[in-house]
Parts: structure tokens; sequence; C-alpha cells
């Protein structure tokens, strides 16, 4: 039951998941059908394994919550803010009993009453009808579900009024009907059963059939001979018509097809059934098109059938080739009991529940710890494989180097295969945030639209776990600090909805996700003002844009006027930046007063196992995180004293790491210039040998080495040493810090010229 509960909670979660991205869609479209029937199964599905875990507390909840979603089908409520508002909060309560029963524990006396307040509201407000608004302004026509047995409504045409008031129906039940030769004789007046055919609805045709009667000189008085093809208006379902004939239904040939404006109906309620595997003829009950009778008789036709087919079939037989009996759906038709466009629908429906129960047992699910382990062994794996290949190339065995270089490429084959394992999608982080906009923007009294693009972007889940947190403080920031209120937007001639992006791109082997608002942007001059202030930076100290707008990260910042239950407390920022520098990644800001702001989040792709170029400096041997390679120079002689060479026309600044890094001895006479990109920069690094490519595993550096610059990690090679892993990023900033001190440098002393 442990592990039935814990498969339970996990599947119950993602349904929740669906739960709030469709009520949160219905609230913007609340005519879509199709929404409304995802949010119901959603509800079912989780009441349903609830039964099975046999956790009351959950069952009696959603019970209700389903009871509401179904009046909604139904048309007998009407689809509302308040109500969207309501239904949220019970999904969230649902959450909260998942927690509980997944800590084995029972409700609180606070969790039992925040449940009875949401059923409560819902009681006096939907369900006991204070609300009720008839056909709800959606267009269903009070439709009913089947899934209690039901039928749906008569669904008619536009009517036809004639003179004197009178109506004629345009759309009818068709009932085609044969007595059997000895209905008179068992006591039978097929007249009779026509009389009380009109008590349920209105007889609009009847047309008479004699094509079985015999001459005049062969006719047998105590005979029936008579069919008859009857146009019938009612709002009956298929199953009451049904019973009007049940005392001659052994007696006689009877067809009920039901009227062409109800196929609409069936359809849409086939689609809405639970996903639960069911065979054609179930289908077709369920919703009302089909009675139980009409199936068992065409089950025992197919039987029939199948039966002669296959005593006819006995040459096929004797060659060991199973007998196939006519597919039932094929039968209805024949026998018109059922359009073929219901039988169509039905196919069709149970094609989607088998294809999707096949799509959910192609999946395994896994613990993430087993995954973790799995990747460190990768990890241990790449690092023997180098030091095998680094024996192979030394012992000048041409058999072995080919050996362990097709070991090689396996091995990468299968550091690639197990880091894709690790890879989501950004898509389900980012859709979080429809709740948050939804609930956020209203309490402060705002209209904002988010937009989400490139959810399909892959990202390392460990990545994607704890980036929610840093775009949380930056959504929440845009919609309190960013986006005005209407009326100021209005004064200022934007749109009274302010737009907020979240987006997700690759770009140069990192992964860049912005958060875009089109609000007031941010304020320069109080930034630099509430820094001067705190005393962050010095009076009259200049600052370029960025740095002031930098300044916002610093730890305790703020510059809201008031504390309010979203921000101005100064823990925000600072928690963004330090909880992106720790992945390796970086967060920049542009802003422009009036237009809005743009924060861009770089993250590198994985954080297990990366391709590395090595290089080395001395003795020691460093790595650059190959993705941030461009291409590699010979450094010139000529640039003896300089910082900086000439590029195809274009400056490009460097970094000596013999002079960073303190690297003793002298420099070889040939070195070499590892040209690196970052964020549209270039910057290059002079080492003295290029050693290639080569498969790094990053190792973290202990605390200890927290605060140092320009190192991100450490690797081991085949040789056992360690290698450190440079920060690209942090050496392209540096590069670009000298090279506009150097500018300001050479402005200066040509104005003092």
């Amino acid at each position: 039951m442990d592990e039935i509960t814990s498969v339970f909670v996990t599947e119950s979660r993602e349904q929740l998941a669906a739960m709030e991205a469709a009520l949160l869609q219905l609230e913007i479209n609340p005519g879509d059908d199709d929404t409304l029937n995802a949010i119901f199964r959603a509800a079912h599905t989780i009441k349903g394994g609830a039964g099975v875990v046999e956790c009351a507390f959950i069952v009696s909840f959603t019970h209700v919550v389903e009871s509401a979603l179904d009046k909604l089908r139904n048309g007998e409520i009407v689809v509302d803010d308040d109500l969207v508002a309501v239904l949220l909060g019970c999904s969230d309560h649902i959450g909260n009993l998942l927690d509980v029963l997944a800590g084995g524990g029972q409700p609180d006396e606070e969790l039992d009453g925040e449940g009875r307040a949401l059923l409560d509201r819902l009681q006096k407000d939907w369900l006991s009808g204070e609300k009720h608004a008839g056909e709800a302004g959606r267009g269903q026509g009070g439709r009913q579900t089947h899934e209690a047995g039901g039928a749906p409504p008569s669904h008619r045409e536009q009517a036809l009024e004639v003179s004197g008031g009178r109506v004629v129906e345009t759309d009818c039940w068709h009932i085609s009907l044969r007595f059997g030769p000895d209905v008179l004789r068992h006591g039978m007046d097929p007249l009779s059963f026509l009389r009380y055919l009109g008590s349920l609805g209105s007889i609009e045709r009847l047309e008479t059939l004699t094509d079985a009667l015999p001459p005049a000189d062969e006719m047998d008085a105590e005979s029936c001979y008579l069919g008859f093809e009857i146009s019938f208006s009612s709002d009956a379902d298929k199953a009451a018509i049904e019973q009007v004939f049940d005392f001659v239904r052994d007696e006689c040939t009877l067809h009920i097809l039901p009227p062409n404006s109800r196929l609409a109906d069936y359809m849409a309620l086939i689609q809405a059934l639970p996903e639960d595997p069911m065979r054609i003829g179930e289908i077709l009950v369920k919703v009302g098109a089909l009675t139980q009778a009409e199936v068992e008789k065409c089950l025992a036709l197919q039987q029939q059938v199948g039966a002669g087919d296959e005593a006819g079939d006995a040459g096929e037989a004797a060659q060991g080739q199973p007998h196939v009996p006519p597919p039932i759906g094929e039968i209805l038709i024949e026998q018109k009991v059922v359009q073929p466009e219901l039988v169509e629908a039905a196919a069709v429906k149970q094609r989607q529940v088998n294809e999707k129960k096949a799509a959910e047992a192609r999946l395994i699910r896994i613990p993430a710890d087993k995954l973790d382990q799995l990747i460190d062994l990768v990890g241990e794996l790449v690092i023997a494989s180098a030091s095998v290949n680094l024996l192979a190339g030394r012992s000048g065995m041409g058999d072995l180097v080919e050996a362990t270089s097709q070991t090689n490429r396996l091995v990468e084959s299968i550091r690639d295969a197990a880091l894709q394992l690790r890879m989501v999608q950004i898509g389900e982080t980012f859709n979080r945030f429809n709740r948050v906009v939804r609930d956020v923007s209203r309490e402060l009294g705002k209209e904002i639209e988010l937009v989400i693009t490139g959810g399909e972007t892959e990202l390392d889940k460990s990545m994607v776990e704890k980036i929610g947190d840093p775009l949380m403080h930056l959504v929440r920031n845009a919609m309190d600090h960013g986006i005005e209120t209407p009326d100021v937007r209005e004064a200022r001639g934007k749109l009274p909805k302010g737009r907020l992006e979240l987006n997700a791109y690759h770009d140069s082997g990192s992964v860049m996700i912005e958060v875009v608002d089109d609000g007031g942007g941010l304020d320069r001059d109080r930034i630099y003002a509430k820094a001067v202030e705190r005393g962050i930076v010095q009076v009259g100290q200049t600052l370029s844009d960025n740095e002031i707008y930098n300044l916002i990260f610093e730890a305790g910042f703020s510059t809201a006027a008031q504390v309010s239950n979203l921000s101005g407390r100064g823990v925000g920022m600072d928690v963004v930046r330090r909880n992106i520098q720790s992945l390796r990644g970086t967060v920049e800001i542009q802003s422009e007063v009036g237009k809005g702001s743009r924060f861009a989040i770089r993250l590198p792709l994985t954080l297990a196992i990366i391709d590395g170029f090595l290089v080395g400096v001395g003795r020691a041997a460093y790595v650059i995180p190959l993705d941030s390679v461009v291409e590699c120079i010979e450094l010139t002689a000529n640039a003896d004293g300089r910082d900086y060479v000439n590029l195809r026309g274009e400056v490009l600044p460097f970094v000596r790491l013999r002079d960073m890094f303190q690297v003793p001895g002298e420099a070889p006479p040939r070195q070499n210039v590892v040209v690196v990109q970052y964020a549209g920069q270039k910057a290059g690094i002079v080492v003295d040998q290029l050693m290639g490519e080569f498969q790094t595993v990053i190792k973290p550096l202990g605390s200890i080495f927290r605060y140092l610059k320009g190192i991100g990690g450490s690797t081991i090679l085949g040789t056992g040493e360690v290698a450190l892993i440079l920060d690209v990023q942090a050496l392209v900033e540096r590069c670009a810090t000298v090279e506009q001190a150097n500018e300001q440098a050479r402005q200066s002393s040509a104005s003092v010229r």
C-alpha cells in the first residue's frame, strides 16, 4: 500500500497541475467545453485514486468539488471569476491533503477548517442553486451527463412556425418498426403501442408499410403483415422509447435512430467520458446512444455470424489461421441502431484511451537519487577512460590505441545519453506562474497578461528545481515595481493591460531565461540616490547604467517607499543573484524609462559533465568550457607590454593566465591566445600550450575557494592530476573592465593634451 500511495500522490500532483492550468484557461475562455471536461476528468481521476488507496478525507472533499464541476458541465451554473477562484482554492487544498497523505498523517483542525470553508462556499453559492443560471449563458441547452445513466435532452434545430401559432418540429427520432406475424395471435394490438408511444411525445409523421402483405387469397386473418416508419418528436431518451415496445420486443424488428441534432451532443459526451478502457458498445451505452438490449442483440448476432463464417472457413482453420468475427461497429451500423458517425467517434475515443495507456506504460518513474548516482558513475567512467587513453598513447601500440579510441567514443555516447536523462523542459516551471500572475495582479489591482515562449527549452533537472525561486522574485518584482496600474498606463499612452513575458532559448551553449515587462523601467537616479544614502557608492562616483542597475542586487537594497506583502524589505534580489551564481550563471539587466525592463539569466546546460578545451601554463593545466571557445591564434611578438591584440581589425582584450595566477618561471617564446565569447563579448586567454579537447567531469571546489575569481571548479585528468576549470564569464568581465578603464585613461590623457 505504501508503494501504491506513493504512485497515487505523484500522479495526483500531475493531475492537480493540469487542473490548475485548465481552470486558468477556463477563466479566459468560459465557453470551452474541452477545458471544462479536462478539469472534470482531473478531479474524477483524483477521487477514484483516493478511493483505491482508501483515503477518505480526499474522497469526501473531492466528491463535492466534482459535483460542482458536474453542474458546471451541465450548464446549471455559470463560470465567473468567483467560482474559478474557489475552485483554485480547492485545488490548493487537495494539494495540501496530498501532503498529509504522503506524510502518513491525518488533516489537523486548521486544515479541516480551510476545507470546510471552501465546501461551505461551494454549497451556499453554487450547489444550492442560489447562483443557478439555467443555461448559464454557455449555449449548452441544459446538457446532462450520462455517467449516472441519464440521457441528453433534445437539442433541436430551429423550429418552424405556421399559421395559428402551431410549431412544426424539424428534427425527430426515427423509428423503424416491423411487427412479426404472430403478434395478433399472442393478443397484442399494434395500434395500442403506437398510442402509448404518443404519450411520450408527438408522432409527426407515420408511414404504414404494406410490402409484406401477400395476395388476398393467401392472407391469414390472424397474422400481422404491417410495418411502420415513424418520425417521433420527444425529449425522452432512447431507453424510454424502447421500453414502449418491451412486451412485443421478441415479436418485432425495431430500430431507433436519434435526431441528427443529437449527434453533436453524443459526440461531446463521448469525449467527456473518463479515460477508462471501454468497448465501443459500452461507450455508446454510457452516453445513451444505444440501449443495453441493442448491444446484447448485436453481440449475439456477432457470435452467430462468426460461428457461421468459421464453419465455412474450415480450410483456413486447418491451416492454423485464427478466425476473426466481424467488428461490433459494423454490425451496429448494419442493424441500423446507431449512426456511423457515432460508431466512429466511439472508436476514436477508444483509440485515444488505448494510446494514452500505452504511452503511460512506456514511462518509468525513477527516484532522482538513483539518477544522480548514475551520473556520478558515468563521471568516474569518463575519468577512467581518459586515463586508459593516455596509457594507450604512451604505449605506442596501434591496436591498443584503436581499441581505446572506440571505447572512448562509446563512453561519450553513454555520457550524452545519461545527461539527457536529466534534461527536462522548463515549460512546467513557467506554467506555474500563470497562477502567480493571476493572484498577484488581482491583489495589486492591475491587469497583467503573461506570455510564455520557449517552454520546450531543456535544462538540467537540478537547475530547473533551483531556478524557480529566483524567477519568482523577478516575476513578483516586475508586477509590483515594474508594471503600472491601468490608470497610470493610460495616462502614459499605454494599453491598460500590462504585458509580462517569460522567454527561454539556447544561446552559445548556454540557456537564456528572460523576464521582460513593459512597465515604467528602472529609475536610474533613484537607485543611485539610494545607494549613496546607504553608503554603497561614494558621492560623485561615476557609474555606468549597467553598474547602477546591478546595485539592486545588493543585500537589503530596496527603493520601495513602503513595505508590502510582495516586496520592499530588500531581501529578494540579492537571493536572486546568489542562487544564480551558485548555478554558475549570471543575470543581466536592460531597462528603459517608460518602456520596461529585461532581466536575462544565463545558465550552463548542465552541472555535471562538459566538453572542455585543455590548455597548459607552465606545469599547470586548465580547462576552458568548449562551448565558449571561438578560435585559437598565435600571440605575436609585438604584443609585449600590451593587454590587447588586433583580431582582423577588431580590438581583442586578453588576460595572461601566467600573470593572473602568478605561475612561476619564464614564458615560452611562443604563446597562444584562446579566443572565448560570453554574452556577445569576446576576450582572449593567453596560455603556453594547447592540449586539445577533453571530457570534463566538474568537481566543485570547497567553500574556502568560493570567493576565488576566475575559477569555476576542478576536474581530474587521466594522469590523476587536478586541473582547474576557468570561469569564462569572470575572465571576460575582467577584460572588459580593464579595457574600459584603459579607454577612459586614454580619453583623459587626450583631453589634457
